[in-house]
């Protein structure tokens, strides 16, 4: 198997700090038939952020799209928590946007941002990514996503898709035309019907989800989900290991022993302790966010 990639991620406020209610292992891996690897991860438990991109596009345009969307929301998200707690931050102590919001306008941004550059690049023309990307607040998880990458929730043994795909494949099992089973043979698996990037403005789908002590949440690439099917995921995250980390490395493998055609990226995130908390730091924030 080939080196595991590691992730740039910069070194976030300390305020407020989930560290102690969650344990978060983030891992990407080329796979065994790409050149490089247009995957993008982020994480911090500090704040409780977890995001994967998946990009698409040209040669290596892809990768330029993954990477701008994971940095741009993640900066945007670090420091609006950092502005919301500072006491000189406009609004300060106002209540205001919540964390979904706060992700839509990320993201936003963040889609604006690839979409200049596919204009002003013509090596960039088309190039897009999917995402999805969480944000633990007050014992519950805001996820957004778009395209196929996906969330799943390991609670009581018991493994459920949290996100649902947009992509063609999915609309032809929601219309009826296919099952799930016909769906995991179809030449269709990787038509996407969204994507950041592609157009000046794209469409979130956020939900949000209430948690509990020990809830262990997957989000991964479709290097993974389509080549290992759910059963066998669960399972691996059913099996006690050393670590989360060796859990996280176990699914990629399963990748590349099923094919390893697509890049595989895989965060783990385990809930450990509550984290409510009453003061939190969307009660004062106040949309500073331009």
């Amino acid at each position: 198997m080939k080196d595991k990639q590691a992730v740039r991620l910069v070194e976030s406020s300390s305020v407020p700090d989930l560290s102690h209610a969650l344990e978060i292992v983030r891992l990407t891996d080329v796979g065994l038939m790409r050149s490089h690897n247009e995957d993008a991860i982020a994480s911090d438990a500090s704040i409780g952020l977890v995001m994967l991109a998946d990009g698409m596009g040209g040669y290596q345009a892809g990768e330029i799209a993954s990477e701008i969307a994971v940095l741009t929301i993640a900066a945007e998200i670090k420091e609006a928590i950092v502005m919301a707690d500072s006491v000189d931050a406009p609004g300060g102590g106002r209540s205001g946007l919540s964390p979904s919001h706060l992700i839509e306008e990320a993201v936003r941004h963040a889609n604006n941002a690839i979409f200049q550059v596919s204009q002003a690049f013509p090596q960039c023309s088309g190039m897009g990514t999917t995402l999805v990307v969480g944000l633990f607040a007050n014992n519950q998880l805001v996820i957004g996503h778009i395209g196929d990458s996906r969330t799943y929730r390991l609670r009581g043994q018991v493994l459920t898709q949290i996100t649902e795909d947009h992509s063609l494949l999915q609309e032809q099992i929601n219309a009826g035309l296919l099952s799930k089973e016909q769906a995991r043979f179809s030449n269709y698996r990787n038509l996407v019907t969204r994507a950041m990037g592609i157009e000046p403005d794209v469409e979130l789908e956020i939900r949000t989800h209430d948690v509990e002590i020990g809830d262990l949440y997957l989000l991964c690439s479709d290097g993974l989900s389509d080549l290992v099917e759910d059963e066998l995921i669960e399972s691996i995250l059913n099996t006690p290991m050393v670590s989360l980390y060796d859990t996280a490395s176990t699914l990629i493998n399963l990748a590349n022993e099923h094919g390893g055609k697509d890049n595989i990226s895989v965060i783990l995130a385990r809930v450990n302790a509550s984290f409510e908390d009453k003061g939190a730091w969307f009660d004062g924030f106040f949309g500073w966010i331009k």
